[in-house]
């Protein structure tokens, strides 16, 4: 007795599927919001990642703003041009050039922030507040299995 092929889940219902859907509406949504400030989504992740950590290298905020060591110093030029961040001209130690941000690319990241949260409010403004922890902590948990150096050799399924 041969069961007959069940027909692939509709592509709109797999949650990889799902997860890119919303990773480009979002980053359409935030592009849009921050265009009039003359900066992209990369650049805001940026400006935020050296608020968080002054002085940060091109590696670590590469790593940060998920785009390649190239792309990120493309992007620290174009922030620099504009007087958005300051880059040491030598390295104190190493190769690793720091960079922070300038008082002009505070007061556009601040700018930039009050855009990007009213984004985000409105993209789980139809869940409520244990509707997003819950997510939060299924987000993590799906970040972590994939991340998780024990999972490579996980068998498929």
């Amino acid at each position: 007795m041969s069961q007959e092929p069940q027909p692939p889940d509709a592509l709109e219902s797999l949650i990889g599927y799902q997860l890119k859907h919303l990773q480009s509406v979002l980053r359409s949504r935030m592009d849009e919001a921050l265009r009039p400030l003359g900066i992209s989504t990369p650049q805001y992740a940026c400006l935020e990642l050296l608020r968080r950590a002054p002085g940060a290298s091109n590696s670590e905020l590469a790593r940060g703003a998920f785009v390649t060591r190239q792309t990120m110093n493309t992007l620290l030029k174009g922030l620099q041009d504009r007087g958005l961040v300051t880059r040491a001209a030598k390295a104190e130690t190493g190769r690793a050039l720091p960079t922070t941000l300038t008082d002009e690319g505070g007061r556009t990241l601040d700018q930039a922030v009050e855009r990007v949260e009213r984004i985000s409010a409105l993209m789980v403004s139809s869940l409520d507040e244990e509707l997003k922890r819950h997510l939060g902590e299924a987000l993590d948990l799906c970040i972590g299995a994939l991340e998780d150096e024990d999972t490579k050799g996980a068998p498929e399924r």
